[in-house]
C-alpha cells in the first residue's frame, strides 16, 4: 500500500480492506514503518519501535477482533506491553521493562491492532507542553515550531501527520483533549472507569482515563467498545453494556447546550478559541440544537483543592518507582521543578490532602448540576491556540508551573474531577492555519451522546480531509 493511499483512511477503514484480503496486516505494518520514516524525524513523535516483535505478533497471536491488522501506537506512559519499557520520557526509568501487558493493552490486543512502538510523553507527564530529557521536543505537523500538547503530544502529532490512524492515549487533566486540538484530531475522555487503568488500579482516584485519540469519530467509539468493562483490579469501574459504534450516525435529537467562553478559575481566553466556539455554535444551531451562555459556578477553594490533590499524587507515584527502581530516588533524577513538585507532594499531610478531596466532591456537584439542565457543555478546549516551543518556560518555580497550566489549559481538568465523558472535536482552524479544538462535556456515562453529537458535527463540517504542512501524503 502506497503512503497516500494509507493515509485516506481510518482504522476501521484499514481493518475492512484486511477482512477482504486487499492488503495483509504485515503490508500494514510496512506501510506504517515507512511513514515513521518520512516524517518523525521532523516530528520526534514515536520514540520506539519494535518491528520484530509486531512481526511476532502478526504470526502467532493477531486475534479476529474489529480491528484486525491495524497498526497501533502507545502513549509511553502507563501502557505496559510485556517486554518492552514503558520510559515515561525520564531517564532513570529508560531500561525498566515490564514483565507482562497491562489489562488495557490485553484488550487492543484482543482488538486486533498491531501495536508496534511507543508514542512521546512529558517527563512523567509532568509538563505542559511534550518534551523531556530522555527524548526532547515533540513538533506539531501543522508548524513545527508550536507544541504538540501535552501528555499524549506524540500520539497526536503521529495520528495528524498520518503514521497510524489511530492511537492510544491516556487524560489525568486534559492529556487527551489538549493534544487532539492543537494537532486537529478527534480525542474523546471517557467516563471515569470507563477503561481499565493501566497498569493497574486506579490512578489518581480515576481521575486519569485511558482512550484513544483517532481522526474518525467511528474509529473511537469502536475501540471504546473493544476495551470498556469492569476491570477486577480497580476501584472504579462504570456500567458496562451497550454499543458506542451504534451510536456513530443516530440522530443525536435535539439537544439544549450550555456555552461558555469563560474559563475557570478566571484566565484570558484568546480570540481565536472564543471564535471557535462562536463558530460551532452556528454551526449547532444550523441543525436544531439550542445553545445557552452559561457558565459553571465552581467553588473558589476549587483549583487550590486540585493543586494539593495532584502534588499528592505525583509524590505518591514516585514512591510507587522508588520499589520498581529498587532504590531511592534524590533531586539528581529530576528536573529542578519536577523535585520541588515532588517534595511538596510528600509534605501534605494526609489530613490535608482529604480536605483537598473533599473539596473537589464540591467541584464535580458545580459541574455535574449542569447536566441537571443541559444535555451537552460547550467550551473552548484550550485557552489559546497552539503555542510556540518557547512560550513554555524551560525552568520555573512549582507555583510558576501552576499559574501557566491555568493560563494554557484551564478548561478540561474539571471534567477529570467530576468524571464527565469529555471530547476535543476539530471544527476550527485559526489564521495562522493552525487547529482549534472545541470541547463537549456530558453527564456521567453519556458517551453515546457525544458521539451521536459529534458524528452529526463530522458529517456537516468533515475534518478528515485537512492536510498538515508535515504528513506522510
Amino acid at each position: 500500500m502506497q503512503l497516500n493511499e494509507y493515509r485516506n483512511y481510518d482504522a476501521t477503514g484499514l481493518a475492512e480492506l484486511v477482512a477482504k484480503g486487499e492488503v495483509t496486516p504485515a503490508e500494514l505494518l510496512d506501510t506504517a514503518l515507512a511513514a515513521v520514516d518520512v516524517v518523525n524525524g521532523r516530528l520526534n513523535a514515536v520514540v520506539a519501535t519494535f518491528e520484530d516483535e509486531a512481526r511476532r505478533f502478526i504470526a502467532e497471536d493477531l486475534a479476529d477482533g474489529p480491528f484486525k491488522g491495524v497498526p497501533f501506537l502507545l502513549k509511553d506512559l502507563t501502557a505496559h506491553y510485556g517486554g518492552q519499557p514503558t520510559g515515561a520520557g525520564w531517564p532513570p526509568r529508560a531500561a525498566v521493562k515490564p514483565d507482562a501487558d497491562a489489562e488495557l493493552v490485553r484488550r487492543y490486543k484482543k482488538a486486533g491492532v498491531v501495536i508496534f512502538g511507543k508514542t512521546a510523553v512529558p517527563e512523567l507527564a509532568m509538563d505542559w507542553t511534550t518534551r523531556s530529557r530522555a527524548h526532547g521536543v515533540t513538533n506539531n505537523p501543522w508548524n513545527t515550531e508550536r507544541t504538540a500538547g501535552t501528555s499524549s503530544g506524540g500520539t497526536a502529532a503521529a495520528i495528524a501527520a498520518g503514521i497510524v490512524p489511530m492511537a492510544h492515549g491516556n487524560d489525568g487533566g486534559g492529556s487527551i483533549r489538549v493534544p487532539a486540538s492543537v494537532c486537529g484530531c478527534f480525542g474523546l475522555k471517557p467516563t471515569r472507569g470507563r477503561n481499565p487503568a493501566a497498569p493497574s488500579g486506579s490512578t489518581w482516584q480515576g481521575m486519569l482515563v485511558e482512550h484513544v485519540l483517532s481522526r474518525s469519530v467511528r474509529d473511537s467509539a469502536a475501540m471504546l467498545d473493544a476495551t470498556a468493562g469492569p476491570h477486577a483490579g480497580q476501584f472504579f469501574n462504570s456500567p458496562a453494556g451497550g454499543s458506542f459504534a451504534a451510536e456513530v450516525g443516530r440522530d443525536p435529537g435535539k439537544l439544549r447546550i450550555a456555552v461558555s467562553t469563560k474559563a475557570p478559575y478566571g484566565a484570558a481566553t484568546h480570540p481565536d478559541c472564543v471564535a471557535a466556539v462562536e463558530e460551532t455554535v452556528k454551526l449547532l444551531e444550523s441543525l436544531g440544537h439550542v445553545c445557552e451562555p452559561y457558565d459553571i459556578d465552581l467553588p473558589e477553594d476549587g483549583w487550590v483543592a486540585f493543586e494539593k490533590f495532584i502534588l499528592a499524587e505525583y509524590a505518591t507515584d514516585m514512591r510507587l518507582e522508588e520499589g520498581v527502581l529498587g532504590r531511592a530516588l534524590t533531586a539528581d533524577d529530576f528536573p529542578p521543578m519536577l523535585w520541588e513538585m515532588i517534595e511538596a507532594g510528600n509534605r501534605l499531610s494526609a489530613v490535608e490532602v482529604n480536605v483537598a478531596t473533599t473539596r473537589l466532591h464540591a467541584v464535580a456537584a458545580a459541574v455535574l448540576s449542569t447536566f441537571r439542565r443541559y444535555d451537552v457543555f460547550l467550551s473552548p478546549t484550550l485557552a489559546q491556540p497552539p503555542l510556540p516551543h518557547e512560550a513554555f518556560p524551560q525552568a520555573t518555580s512549582m507555583r510558576g508551573h501552576y499559574e501557566f497550566y491555568l493560563s494554557w489549559m484551564p478548561y478540561t481538568h474539571i471534567f477529570n474531577v467530576s468524571g464527565s465523558p469529555a471530547m476535543s472535536v476539530p471544527l476550527a482552524w485559526n489564521g495562522e492555519g493552525l487547529p482549534v479544538g472545541v470541547q463537549f462535556a456530558a453527564a456521567p456515562a453519556a458517551e453515546g451522546l457525544l458521539f451521536r453529537l459529534a458524528s452529526q458535527l463530522e458529517t456537516a463540517s468533515p475534518w478528515n480531509g485537512r492536510r498538515p504542512p508535515v504528513s506522510v501524503a
